[in-house]
């Protein structure tokens, strides 16, 4: 099941320096981001994967991200920068409610490839 972490983060004066290094179970083969939805209902993602690792950081505004591993379900809001979900391949996923000034930023384990993806839910 996805596992939510607090990245560090130093503050000072000058402002907030969130830190993503030696935290990530994976190494980052690719790098995305979203942004600029008009429609909070819209949804995104609605897909998992078959050796995928994904994490998650709202770096701006809120969005929600619903899970299902096909045992579980949870929903979880990433709203601070600091907060990182990390989604396994098996963690079918959805977003939702962004924010208008939402930035969902993802760090992935593999490149894109197409046969990764498992567009089936699981069935409940």
């Amino acid at each position: 099941m996805a596992q939510l972490i607090i990245l560090p983060t130093v503050s000072d004066p000058r402002g907030k320096l969130t830190i993503i290094e030696k935290i990530l179970p994976f190494s980052v083969r690719r790098i995305y981001y979203i942004y600029g939805v008009l429609d909070p209902a819209v949804s995104r993602g609605g897909h998992r994967h078959k050796t995928t690792i994904q994490a998650l950081v709202c770096i701006a505004g809120s969005c929600n991200i619903h899970i299902d591993d096909g045992n579980k379900t949870q929903t979880v809001v990433l709203d601070t920068p600091d907060k990182c979900l990390i989604l396994d391949p098996e963690d079918w996923h959805t977003m939702d409610n962004f924010s208008s000034n939402a930035v969902l930023l993802v760090l992935a384990s593999e490149y894109y490839d197409a046969a990764d993806y498992i567009d089936t839910p699981y069935r409940n």
